[in-house]
Formats: C-alpha cells, sequence, structure tokens
C-alpha cells in the first residue's frame, strides 16, 4: 500500500460527531434537510483507472486533499520551505467541509510561520467541468469568511487552481509570529510545472485499505516553481521546486499511531516517498515506499527495500511533544544512502482550530551518496502521532 497519509489530517482528529458536533472544528453546523428523491445512480466500483486532467478535480468521497511542499530561493541565496494544502471532507447530512493550512520555513532566518483556514460548503469548488459536468481540473478558494468559518481566517481568499500539472498557489496569512519572529504578515503566489510525469501509486494509483474503505493516489514529484514570497514588507522573488500529492477515497481513519512520511528529491532526478505507519501500540504494521526514476518510471518499495533510523530528536517548547529530529535512510538495492535533518528545529503546527491536529511538517537538510558517490538533495519530512491533542 502506498498512500502518503494513511491516517489523514482530517480522521485523525476530528471529523463528525453523531450527535452533530462540530465538523473540521467549526461552530456545529445544523444539518440540511434532506429531500427524499430518485436513487444516485450506481458508481461504478473502485479501482478506476486515474484519467489526467479530469482527475486533478474534486472528487464525490469522503476524503480528499490536494497538499503540495517544496523549496524555494531567491537570487542572492536565500532558502525557504514551503506547505500549502486544502483538505476536503464529506461525513453524512453534513454540508462538505474544507480546511486549508499554509506554511513558511524561513531557511537563513531560522524562523517558522503558518496558518489555517476553514469553510463549510460547495462555494469553496470553482472547479472547471467539461459538458458532461466532469472536471477537467481544479479550481479552489478558501475565504475562511462564510457560514461555519473559523473567526480567525479572514482577509483574501487562499486559492489553489490548476490541472494537467500547471498550478498556481496565492496565500497569505498573518498572526502571531512563531519562535518570536517579528515579522507576522507571510504568503505565497507560486506557479508550478511539472518535470516528470505523475507517479501513480501501487502500479495503477489505487489503495486498498481493506475493511477501512480505499483511497486514489498520485504524486507529481518534480514540479518547478516561480513566483514572489512575501516575509513582512518584502515581497521575494523565487525559483524552485515543488512536490504535490492528490489523494481521494472512501476513507476515514485507518491505524492510530500516527505516521513519518518523506519525500526526498535528488539532484540526479531520483525522487523517493516513503511512509512508516504507526499502530497504537507503537508497532508498525506498515512500511512502504515509491521509488521514481528520473525518467519519470516509478517503482513500488515494500518494507525490505529500505530502513530508516533516527539518529536525534527534538521537543517541542509549545506543545511538549518530541518528535524525530534526524535520519539515515538506506536503499541498498539502488546503492543509496541518505542522512536528514531539518533546516529548522520548530516546525510544528498546531492546526486544532481546523483540523483539530498538531503535527510536524518541514523542509530537510540533505547528505546524499549513491554507490560512494556524493550526490546533492532535499527533502520534506511529515510526521503526526507525536503529540497528545486534548
Amino acid at each position: 500500500m502506498t498512500a502518503r497519509r494513511f491516517v489523514s489530517l482530517l480522521a485523525v482528529a476530528l471529523i463528525v460527531g453523531a450527535c452533530g458536533g462540530p465538523v473540521l472544528a467549526n461552530p456545529p453546523a445544523p444539518r440540511p434537510v434532506v429531500t427524499p428523491g430518485p436513487s444516485p445512480t450506481a458508481r461504478p466500483a473502485d479501482p478506476q483507472p486515474v484519467a489526467l486532467p479530469r482527475d486533478d478535480g474534486p472528487h464525490d468521497r469522503l476524503t480528499e486533499w490536494w497538499y503540495y511542499t517544496g523549496h524555494l530561493r531567491t537570487s542572492d541565496g536565500k532558502t525557504f520551505g514551503f506547505e500549502d494544502v486544502i483538505f476536503r471532507a464529506e461525513r453524512g447530512g453534513f454540508p462538505v467541509t474544507w480546511a486549508s493550512h499554509l506554511a513558511l520555513t524561513d531557511e537563513a532566518g531560522d524562523a517558522f510561520h503558518y496558518g489555517q483556514r476553514s469553510e463549510i460548503g460547495p462555494q469553496v469548488d470553482r472547479s472547471p467541468r467539461d459538458a458532461a459536468g466532469a472536471p477537467t481540473g481544479f479550481s479552489l478558494s478558501i475565504a475562511g469568511t462564510g457560514p461555519g468559518a473559523t473567526a480567525a481566517a479572514s482577509g483574501t481568499p487562499w486559492t489553489m487552481a490548476g490541472g494537467g500539472g500547471r498550478d498556481e498557489l496565492h496565500a497569505s496569512a498573518s498572526g502571531p509570529a512563531v519562535l518570536g519572529d517579528p515579522v507576522a504578515a507571510f504568503g505565497l503566489d507560486l506557479r508550478l510545472s511539472q518535470s516528470t510525469p505523475p507517479a501513480l501509486h501501487d502500479g495503477d494509483g489505487y489503495v486498498s485499505f481493506g475493511p477501512a474503505g480505499g483511497s486514489y493516489y498520485y504524486s507529481r514529484t518534480a514540479m518547478t516553481a516561480e513566483g514572489t514570497v512575501t516575509l513582512g514588507d518584502q515581497v521575494l522573488t523565487v525559483t524552485g521546486d515543488g512536490w504535490f500529492d492528490h489523494q481521494w477515497g472512501d476513507f476515514i481513519s485507518v491505524g492510530g499511531g500516527g505516521w513519518d512520511w518523506f519525500a526526498i528529491n535528488l539532484a540526479d532526478g531520483t525522487a523517493v516517498t516513503l511512509s512508516l505507519v504507526r499502530a497504537a501500540d507503537g508497532t508498525y504494521p506498515l512500511v512502504y515506499g515509491t521509488l521514481v526514476e528520473p525518467s519519470g518510471a516509478t517503482g513500488h518499495l515494500d518494507r525490505d527495500a529500505f530502513t530508516v533510523d533516527v539518529t536525534d530528536h527534538w521537543t517541542s517548547p509549545a506543545t511538549g511533544a518530541t518528535y524525530p529530529a534526524g535520519w539515515t535512510v538506506r536503499l541498498p538495492g539502488e546503492g543509496l544512502d541518505v542522512r536528514l535533518g531539518p533546516t529548522v528545529a520548530q516546525q510544528e503546527l498546531d492546526t486544532r482550530a481546523s483540523t483539530g491536529v498538531v503535527y510536524w511538517e518541514g523542509s530537510q537538510r540533505v547528505s546524499a551518496t549513491r554507490d560512494g558517490r556524493p550526490v546533492a538533495g532535499q527533502a520534506y519530512v511529515e510526521l503526526t502521532g507525536y503529540a497528545a491533542v486534548r
């Protein structure tokens, strides 16, 4: 199985109480009145072939997300990591619900900034559609000001749009800065274009979770990025690289202990994504990965194909959670040894206001060798399940 987030951020936290409680940690929303009507047309059984750009667009499924991470740089050498994600959830009779997280890692400034929004209702989805009503891409806009939105989110909408591997991201936030950094306002305006074909995980882009459902999942592991980063009163022109994950399906939660996720890009064009999924008792019932060759060809990595050893830890002064903070990743069959360490220690996001979870996600320094020869690289790591949420 090769789903990026085997237990989604939406699933871990929140979603709907049987008594009609909050959705995505929003104030309670009234249940809509359902008028009896003709039975919907039966959906073809999963799995169906993934077709792009149609499947870049939204799906009528329980859980879905569009997830970008990446690395940006200015002409004078400043470097940044970024995260931009929109989640979509359907839960019973509740209106469709959305959440978004935005983060910027100022690597030279040793600072981390993040924001969050949520919104309820179909107005977020502005995706283009063909004459038959099928999406031809995606266009999502989270104002954070509509009914059920979190009170702290306001201002210009956060937008995410594209299809076929040509995407645009526009989002900005302001609020208390992390690590005491005086810069409170930050934002992204980026254009991204894929440089290798999409990687369909598990071969056909569909992952079965057994009794827990299933998920479609593909990644664009190599996207060029250009645009601007806003940091306080500075607007900085940047270029760089992005990684895009799109996942959707009729799943809510699987497992219960969290996971460690790695997205590694090497200068020779190789991309590696790895997941270590924990059960509630701390064991690892699922360890898997995907290798993307420079040509774009993909191959599944089972748990015997690689090892991940933790080399350091970091404890959050805000939540008290202790996270792994250094790793050695080895793929013996590829002759690869990769050492990872955070560019900034504090890259923890407290998103209890939108998705009900606390997690760590951030850019990494990379030192790698292939067959003993150095190869440059960059990486992102996501860590969930380490912070107790109350």
